[in-house]
């Protein structure tokens, strides 16, 4: 167990906060679950992740390093396409795309992707295998993912150079007044809220984002998105950001927005050039129903 004494200038910052500084390898959702159980304690007592430190506080700590393997788990995957080098794969809602340190156990992606096939990119680590790009956990859509790390940092590259198309369909809350429109708005952490995303200019990343609209339905949209970069929630910050919230998004949208057991986004459509062969791939897949269902619910309303 190690122990640290609190000096002067550390007084009054959140134990969460000093813990995830101190330990840089480890994210704060980790630190936060180590001081829940009980693993980091302050003056031999256990306390709460806002505790406010104060000087001469004495903070002790054990971490025991747990087995990070990720398991095989049977899946009924919807494979779009597969060669040896990539895979497209239509993700459904609700699945995470990959584990980390805190959700090891529970099912995602990439634990279905280890049943289905023995031949995935390692570049990303043991956490995530094969994942060139990620999807919000109910984000429904296309993903790509490399069999070979040959593929992988091709494909990479390509993100980067912005020569991948990613299109997603959008249900929106009330009616856009422009065929189309590019919201060019960076996106960082949210000083209030580190779980969650907005538009901001302190430490944060360009942002582009294009929105086509599909149809206005009663009080809401249905919009085409198409992405010119990749930062984390980027369609559904900028969307909220011009007062356009996704339906169904309990994280950016309005509190009475209506259950549909997450957002309504899905990724319709995916282009680029294969990796290895440099052949143009195309891919397009329907919404899902629950998706579908919501538009014709909201139509009939109209």
């Amino acid at each position: 167990m190690k122990k640290i004494i609190i000096d002067i200038e550390d007084e009054n910052k959140r134990i969460d906060q000093y813990m995830t500084t101190l330990l840089k390898e480890y994210s704060r959702n980790l630190v936060q679950t180590w001081i829940t159980d009980g693993k980091i304690k302050v003056n031999d007592s256990n306390v709460k992740s806002n505790y406010r430190l104060k000087e001469d506080d004495e903070v002790s700590y054990i971490i025991v390093e747990e087995d990070l393997t990720v398991q095989p788990i049977e899946m009924n995957l919807d494979v779009v396409y597969e060669d040896d080098d990539i895979m497209v794969v239509n993700k459904p809602k609700a699945l995470i795309v990959h584990p980390s340190a805190t959700t090891i156990n529970q099912p995602t992606l990439v634990h279905g992707l280890l049943a289905h096939t023995d031949k995935l990119s390692d570049l990303n680590g043991e956490l995530r295998p094969g994942i060139v790009h990620r999807l919000d956990k109910d984000t429904s859509g296309l993903l790509i993912v490399a069999k070979t790390n040959a593929a992988h940092e091709v494909l990479v590259d390509a993100l980067k150079a912005r020569e991948i198309t990613r299109e997603y369909m959008a249900l929106a809350h009330h009616p856009f007044n422009h065929k189309d429109a590019i919201i060019d708005a960076p996106i960082g952490r949210d000083v209030n809220n580190r779980q969650r995303m907005s538009v901001t200019h302190v430490n944060s990343k360009e942002a582009k984002t294009k929105v086509t609209l599909v149809e206005n339905i009663g009080d809401y949209s249905l919009l085409k998105c198409q992405l010119e970069s990749g930062r984390t929630h980027q369609i559904r910050v900028h969307l909220s950001y011009i007062k356009h919230p996704i339906v169904g998004d309990n994280t950016y949208s309005y509190k009475n927005t209506l259950d549909t057991d997450g957002q309504m986004l899905h990724a319709y459509h995916l282009e680029f050039k294969h990796p290895i062969t440099k052949e143009l791939m195309s891919f397009t897949q329907d919404v899902p129903e629950v998706f579908n269902d919501t538009v014709e619910t909201i139509r009939r309303e109209a």
